[in-house]
């Protein structure tokens, strides 16, 4: 068998873990694209993340290592470094070596926080961002429910999940459903928008049928930023998080938020059941059994009913740096 992917790992902003999982002080080993790295949040609750090599005598920041004030602490001799991978102090030395007096010397990697999201910036060649991570006020409305976060990990890469979406034909055949309409699509540089708006017939509060006009609302932005707005029916947001650990591996997290119905009514009852359909068979996990084992085909043999896959495959390309 051939290789999975011929394609490289795409570059971009991705999700690394959420907001309220990183305290002040903490310190954090994570490993994304093929690297390992160290997470720190510091007294003042700024995000830092580096590489786990102190360079001074090579000792592993994340194992010992401690937050002191705006800096972290390497376990080894007590060097510390601030955000930016300068010398902030060294415990034991009347001076900071002048060749490295205010200039950083750990590697640090690009990382912000948004819409409760930890976001790091991975480009293979380093170079810096060329885009930023879009607020989502959902997100953050205090009277909504944020509450709700699935995680999954299997072996697949961002470019096969995120061209699900415009597969129409497996929407019959992996999820039973009528095969979904495409709508409305802009591609607008790195931002993809697609819009699918219509009626539908169904039960209200009373058990009585009735029409609805009921909008599906995707943004991509990025190879990593992707939400959908659904209203209608019910109103609510669900951002779907795709993270390349390896080029042959993801993690997935889903992180839905939507007014806080009241515990059993009618609006609270179609939530339940729209999470466990976004979840379940008819959403991500009817696909992952498959995208954990196939093949990603650079010409394929495509039929009428297939839906624009090579217009999309065609956007999603720039995101990679071929060397």
């Amino acid at each position: 068998m051939g290789q999975r992917f011929p394609m490289p790992m795409p570059y971009g902003w991705f999700c690394i873990g959420f907001s309220d999982e990183l305290q002040v002080n903490d310190v954090k080993n994570i490993h994304y694209f093929e690297r390992d790295m160290v997470l720190f949040r510091t007294a003042s609750g700024k995000l830092g993340l580096t590489s786990p090599v102190c360079p001074h005598l090579g000792a592993h920041l994340g194992f010992g290592g401690t937050v002191q004030g705006e800096s972290l602490r390497c376990p080894f001799h007590h060097w510390q470094y601030n955000r930016e991978g300068v010398i902030t102090d060294i415990p034991y030395a009347s001076t900071i070596p002048p060749k490295w007096e205010g200039k950083p010397c750990l590697k640090t990697y690009p990382v912000c926080e948004k819409n409760s999201v930890i976001w790091a910036w991975y480009h293979p060649e380093e170079k810096a961002p060329e885009y930023e991570v879009m607020d989502l006020p959902e997100s953050r409305e205090p009277n909504w429910n944020h509450s709700r976060r699935y995680f999954w990990e299997f072996n697949s890469c961002p470019q096969e999940i995120a061209e699900n979406g415009v597969d129409l034909a497996h929407f019959q055949f992996v999820h039973k459903m009528d095969a979904v309409p495409l709508g409305k699509t802009e591609y607008d540089g790195h931002v993809r928008r697609s819009l699918v708006s219509g009626p539908r017939m169904v039960p209200n509060e009373q058990g009585e049928v009735e029409e609805v006009t009921i909008s599906v609302n995707v943004v991509q932005n990025g190879a990593g930023q992707k939400w959908t707005r659904f209203s209608g029916l019910a109103d609510y947001l669900v951002q779907v998080l795709v993270t390349p650990v390896t080029a042959e591996k993801v993690e997935v997290r889903f992180a839905y938020s939507y007014p806080a119905y009241e515990q059993g009514s009618y609006l609270d009852t179609v939530m339940e059941f729209a999470i466990a359909s976004t979840n379940g068979q008819q959403g991500l996990e009817g696909d992952i059994p498959i995208w954990d084992k196939k093949f990603h085909l650079e010409k394929p043999i495509l039929c009428d009913g297939d839906g624009p896959i090579m217009r999309f495959r065609k956007y999603f390309s720039q995101f990679y740096a071929f060397s």
